[in-house]
């Protein structure tokens, strides 16, 4: 016989309600992180045969959230992910069911979603919770879905493996059929994403030249479908939707008079600092860890950031941004977070832009000059030296 049991929506203690995988470890059980993909069937095939083979003795399939409770929509992206943990359980549920004999017996699936309580960046973060939520249930193995992308279009496959392999936990990529190149690009010139990125390209191309010419017209249609067919899925992370993606658009709108006025207030105070001698310039490396998701609203500001006289984005390292500031008054600007909230009352609307500073947060840190907090990460990880050691080599 085999068990289902679905844990709930958080790891660690409560991973253990649906059944006595935490009570009774098994050496043998497996996670598997879930995300539709065209190959997702396959490996849950996989993993069930597999385990009707005696190589697991528990199934964990889990969904990573993208998003974090409490963000605009994500009751509702929780709940789509909660359909995908069912119908990935009713297929494992129905290739149990096909096993000859007694294969199946004894085979215990669970179902969870987790990490939606924080946001997840880089490949660290996922793994940090799949490693968590493996010891909470006692799995010592990770089976991946070779088109497992939780993040829209960042493939994360090939960092989550070598992440995963500094773990205790073994870790192996389904054996299976992978789509054609030919398959993914036919996919991706007949989807909504192709639409809108042919859209917008089309639309730059004329601001640029002349759409009463009829040469322009034909090459600005050749090179809006080159752009849409190697650019739709990098470009954008999600289907544009409806009212979603015009509600971005309108809010959009509002915010580029906001973030020109930004850009001449900072114009004329970094001039201002440039010709008055007494004024201080003082430029640091500094940290911010903001809270607007990945993707394209992490890259908006990011360049909203770098738009902005008197400060500069260097580095994105997950959630955290390293921009360098000219002036005191610039570096004070990014900590309030204006730009931050901003960008989350363009992509999330007005309730989610009411969040504390990084400031108040204290998610933000000086990397230079006499009033640093941190020391400087990015010359250490370069191979260059930090504030501290730069200073005992000058003595």
């Amino acid at each position: 016989m085999w068990w289902v049991a679905d844990t709930g929506d958080d790891a660690g203690g409560d991973a253990a309600s649906g059944g006595d995988a935490t009570d009774d470890p098994s050496p043998k059980s497996v996670v598997v992180p879930v995300e539709p993909t065209p190959t997702l069937r396959s490996t849950v095939a996989h993993v069930v045969e597999s385990a009707a083979e005696g190589d697991f003795s528990a199934i964990h399939f889990v969904e990573i959230a993208s998003w974090r409770n409490g963000d605009p929509l994500s009751d509702d992206r929780a709940a789509e992910a909660k359909r995908v943990l069912e119908r990935v359980v009713a297929w494992a549920e129905a290739d149990l069911d096909d096993v000859d004999g007694d294969g199946g017996e004894g085979v215990t699936i669970f179902s969870e979603l987790i990490g939606a309580d924080e946001y997840l960046f880089g490949p660290s973060d996922y793994v940090e919770v799949l490693a968590a939520y493996a010891e909470s249930v006692g799995a010592d193995a990770v089976l991946l879905d070779p088109e497992y992308t939780p993040v829209g279009n960042t493939t994360l496959l090939q960092p989550l493996e070598f992440a995963l392999s500094n773990t205790p936990l073994s870790v192996e990529t389904a054996p299976v059929s992978r789509p054609s190149r030919g398959e993914r690009l036919r996919s991706e010139a007949t989807g909504i994403r192709f639409a809108a990125m042919f859209g917008l390209s089309l639309a730059f191309y004329f601001v640029l030249g002349d759409p009463f010419y009829w040469f322009d017209w034909v090459t600005g249609l050749a090179t809006a479908t080159i752009v849409s067919i190697t650019l739709s899925r990098i470009s954008l992370d999600a289907d544009p939707a409806i009212p979603r993606t015009p509600m971005r658009v309108i809010r959009g709108a509002i915010y580029v008079p906001v973030l020109l006025y930004e850009i001449i207030k900072a114009n004329l105070v970094v001039a201002r600092v440039i010709l008055d001698p007494r004024l201080p310039i003082e430029p640091t490396m500094n940290r911010v860890r903001v809270i607007v998701g990945s993707g394209l609203p992490l890259m908006t500001l990011a360049n909203s950031i770098t738009l902005t006289p008197g400060t500069l984005t260097v580095r994105a390292r997950d959630s955290d941004l390293y921009v360098h500031s000219l002036v005191p008054w610039a570096r004070d600007g990014l900590f309030d977070g204006s730009l931050e909230r901003w960008t989350r009352f363009v992509y999330y609307g007005r309730s989610s832009a009411r969040l504390p500073t990084p400031r108040e947060r204290d998610d933000c840190a000086i990397l230079q000059g006499e009033a640093a907090t941190e020391e400087l990460p990015i010359a250490a990880t370069d191979g260059g030296q930090t504030g501290s050691e730069s200073e005992v080599t000058d003595e």
